[in-house]
């Protein structure tokens, strides 16, 4: 029964073994067909089986040993080729650094012997760097390169190459550099006249002649242009600056060769030119007030122009003065050619002053003196309103104006005070609008009053000549009529 036992514990055991083995092989068996096994029927096929496999597996081992032991003698091979390839490039090391500080040494001999030979040269390449910076600006913001352009590319490379210790100035760059600062200083002394491309404000690019006066300023078709120095080109001006000076311009433009004529120029090469095309004209200040009217912006009374609401009043008050006074030169022009004309005629017309007067003395000469006298002084008293209407008017408006510019004046100055109490007098343009109403009152007040006043010296001087006559006529009729009657008079 123990032998029975034994005999199928072993055939259990040889079971668990051959499946544990060929568990553990399954994937050999697709490197190895040998390793294969084949299924037992019986014990005795599964001993036969166990004992191949015991056979086979022995002869795997061999040759996975002898494989390990080829490849351990190829990696010992390789790790003898590693360090024999470090030993070398520890030898390849050692030589490079060894040349490094030769090098090392050599370098230092040479900069040495390289600042001996320079000496003062090498503070001559400096200057020369200096200078060829300091041109360079001078030229991109000069007028004269409108006629000379590229001039700054050339010293900017001139420059960049002194800055350098490796490369030394030639004989020529540094005649070159000469000669364009004495070109500078040659052309900023002539006017010259050559063509131009100037941009015009609406885009275009229009080829013209332009002239440049000095390193100043430049002219082209009678106009004032600026040179851009972002850009390098000639840009044409917002707006002309005033009459003076565009005549000037005009002038130069169309000048001979040799012809001397006046200029204004632009010390500050357009700085000035700049601000002074900014600043409001007094036609300009005025015109805000009528194109605000044009505009429908505002209506008369409280129209604020630059001069503000004052500026406005004195404006109307003016422009009613002024009218006024035309309307009696015209009146009083008509009146006395008729009243003249008159004088030369019998026919009595009642046209005039003058032909009125008389045909009352027609219609009443035969009354008493004393009358009659009455009489023509009527008259002339109804004519005097129709030859002196609107005269006292200008008067009062001539009066007045200057009063209201004192009274703008104030009102800025007071605006102005307010302004450097709230804001301080840090910025200037705080106070600016205060101090403008306060002078362009001023300006418009006694722009008002002295055209008022002379107006209303001639309309009243030609109505005063007018009733003279009347009077001088009228004291005529009466003596007449006295010495015809007998009677001398009191």
């Amino acid at each position: 029964m123990k032998a029975k036992m034994s005999t199928i514990s072993c055939c259990c055991l040889a079971v668990i073994l051959a499946v544990g083995t060929a568990a553990q092989d399954a994937g050999d068996a697709a490197v190895d067909p040998a390793l294969e096994l084949v299924p037992a029927n019986t014990l005795d096929e599964l001993l036969k089986n166990v004992e191949d496999r015991r056979v086979v597996e022995n002869r795997e081992h061999v040759r996975r040993e002898r494989e390990f032991l080829q490849r351990k003698d190829e990696q010992q091979r390789m790790l003898d080729n590693a360090r024999a390839e470090r030993r070398r490039e520890e030898q390849r090391s050692e030589r490079l650094e060894t040349k490094f500080e030769e090098n090392e040494i050599l370098i230092g001999e040479r900069q040495e012997q390289l600042d001996k030979r320079l000496g003062s040269l090498r503070e001559l390449f400096g200057v020369l760097q200096q200078v060829a910076g300091d041109v360079r600006g001078q030229f991109e913001g000069s007028v004269i390169s409108a006629q000379y352009p590229n001039r700054g590319d050339w010293l900017g490379e001139f420059a960049a190459k002194m800055g350098t210790s490796t490369q030394l100035a030639t004989i020529e760059e540094m005649e070159r550099l000469w000669i364009e600062m004495q070109r500078e200083m040659t052309e900023s002394g002539k006017i010259s006249r050559f063509a131009a491309t100037v941009n015009m404000l609406n885009g275009e690019r229009v080829d013209t002649e332009v002239v440049r006066v000095g390193a100043f300023n430049v002219v082209a078709d009678s106009q004032y242009i600026n040179y851009d120095v972002n850009s390098g080109q000639l840009v044409e001006l917002g707006r002309q600056p005033s009459a003076r000076f565009a005549n000037t311009a005009e002038d130069i433009y169309e000048a001979d060769a040799g012809e001397v004529v006046a200029f204004a120029v632009d010390p500050s090469r357009g700085s000035m030119l700049s601000l002074l095309i900014q600043a409001a004209t007094v036609g300009e200040r005025v015109g805000s007030f009528f194109g605000g009217i044009a505009k429908g912006e505002c209506w008369l009374p409280f129209c604020d122009g630059m001069g503000g609401y004052v500026g406005s009043v004195i404006i109307l008050g003016g422009i009613i003065g002024v009218l006024l006074a035309l309307e009696r030169l015209v009146t009083l022009f008509i009146v006395r050619g008729k009243v003249n004309q008159q004088k030369r005629s019998d026919t009595l017309s009642n046209d005039n002053p003058l032909g009125r007067l008389l045909n009352i003395y027609e219609e009443n000469k035969n009354i008493d003196v004393d009358t009659l006298d009455l009489k023509l002084a009527e008259g002339i008293l109804n004519e005097t309103p129709r030859l002196t209407r609107n005269i006292t008017l200008i008067q009062v408006i001539s009066v007045v104006a200057p009063l209201l510019g004192l009274l703008g004046t104030v009102i800025g100055m007071i605006l102005t005070f307010q302004a450097i109490t709230l804001f301080g007098t840090g910025d200037p343009k705080t106070m600016a609008g205060g101090i403008s109403t306060a002078l362009m009152t001023t300006v418009l007040g006694l722009c008002v009053a002295i055209p008022t006043v002379l107006l209303h010296s001639i309309v009243n001087t030609a109505s005063k000549s007018i009733i003279h006559v009347l009077d001088e006529e009228s004291a005529g009729l009466i003596a007449e009529r006295a010495e015809a009657a007998g009677r001398p008079l009191d």
